[in-house]
């Protein structure tokens, strides 16, 4: 049970695996500014930067799910670099079959609700967690641009128009499953450029490390083509953010 080889290439130098830096993280804890001790439980945590800095910077406790070994690793080393490992864990594991043995304070699925599948089982998935009062924390794309062709859809890396909403019909969305959004914070262009255009680099510094490796071809055609995708499309229909949920 793991990802693909080609993700770990991918975003090797990453510590957050979603178009949100670490300054947008930071703003996020600090909007929503947890009191220390409050317990965590992150679905799909990748490398476990939003569970590590909270940690360090709010005193919050907590466990991190994620079916990546090397994200679990990765999240494990920067526990230790932090500070913080005696307050968080992280389990290598599937996250859509995760619910925390008591409940938390703050339940989180930043940037995978394909666990739930998509936002409404997520949003279920999550509250089996959650305390009385407690928040969630869901990312998630939308579109900012509506597509105008089937072409634009999948080159934003989705099947079908639907996938994604537009901002409003997204927050319709998650009142209408019974939440209160009492937060959202928004990636921007900038933060999709760091996200996407670091993979370049990546893979280019594996493709010269690696140049017969049997994933050489498929890395090399997406160095080649995926700078113009994401200049003509990603960035100017997709965006981005973490949305504050309370149940009613």
């Amino acid at each position: 049970m793991d990802l693909p080889r080609s993700f770990t290439i991918r975003e090797s130098s990453h510590r957050i695996s979603n178009p949100f830096t670490s300054e947008k993280l930071a703003i996020l804890g600090q909007a929503i500014s947890p009191s220390p001790g409050t317990s965590m439980l992150d679905l799909a945590c990748g490398k476990g930067e939003l569970l590590c800095t909270w940690a360090r910077d709010h005193g919050v406790t907590g466990t991190g799910v994620d079916i990546s070994t090397v994200s679990i690793g990765a999240a494990r080393a920067r526990a230790v670099e932090l500070g913080v490992a005696d307050r968080v864990g992280f389990v290598h594991g599937d996250a859509s079959g995760h619910v925390a043995d008591d409940p938390v304070g703050i339940a989180a699925c930043v940037g995978a609700t394909w666990i739930g599948p998509g936002v409404p089982g997520t949003v279920e998935l999550l509250r089996r967690s959650l305390a009385p009062g407690g928040m969630m924390l869901i990312g998630e794309p939308y579109w900012r641009r509506e597509p105008q062709d089937q072409a634009t859809v999948e080159a934003c890396h989705m099947s079908r128009k639907d996938d994604c909403l537009p901002l409003p019909e997204l927050l319709e969305q998650f009142r209408d499953l019974g939440c209160d959004v009492v937060e959202m914070v928004l990636a921007d262009q900038d933060s999709w450029d760091r996200y996407v255009a670091a993979q370049w680099l990546n893979i280019r510094r594996w493709l010269d490390a690696n140049p017969d490796d049997e994933l050489a071809d498929e890395m090399r055609e997406e160095l080649a083509t995926s700078p113009v995708l994401h200049a003509r499309y990603q960035r100017e229909y997709l965006g981005w953010g973490v949305f504050v949920l309370m149940n009613r």
